[in-house]
């Protein structure tokens, strides 16, 4: 009887012997970037609303890595949004220095509203 190989490569893809059969010897990509709040709560939109771009996103193993971009790019918008928003307002140290109540409570509120269109823009779209 033949000699089986423990690894072969045929078709693009490497297998790996395990007991009398080959099996596909397939890794995940690994990825180090966190998903995080905006990340999940994209992940829940594309599972309840896109079903079929989240499938395609898992099977291709790109899911991680297309969350991890998104959080990137909604924390970062979420910080220029509220800086923008404060400037805008007035809303800086010295108010901060006078009144720190007001000051809480109207950066409370700019971050509400720049998280509202984080949101708008690239979570629910």
């Amino acid at each position: 009887m033949k000699e089986l190989k423990s690894r072969i490569h045929e078709n693009g893809i490497d297998y790996i012997l395990v007991g009398d059969y080959y099996v596909p010897d397939w890794k995940l990509p690994e990825e180090k970037r966190p998903v995080g709040h905006w990340g999940r709560l994209h992940q829940a939109y594309l599972r309840m609303y896109r079903p079929g771009f989240y499938s395609e996103l898992v099977l291709s193993c790109k899911l991680h890595t297309y969350l991890a971009d998104l959080n990137e790019q909604a924390t970062e918008r979420c910080s220029l949004i509220i800086e923008q928003m404060a400037e805008a307002e007035g809303v800086d140290e010295t108010l901060k220095a006078s009144d720190q109540i007001l000051w809480v409570q109207s950066m409370n509120s700019i971050r509400s509203r720049a998280e509202e269109i984080i949101k708008r823009e690239l979570i629910y779209d």
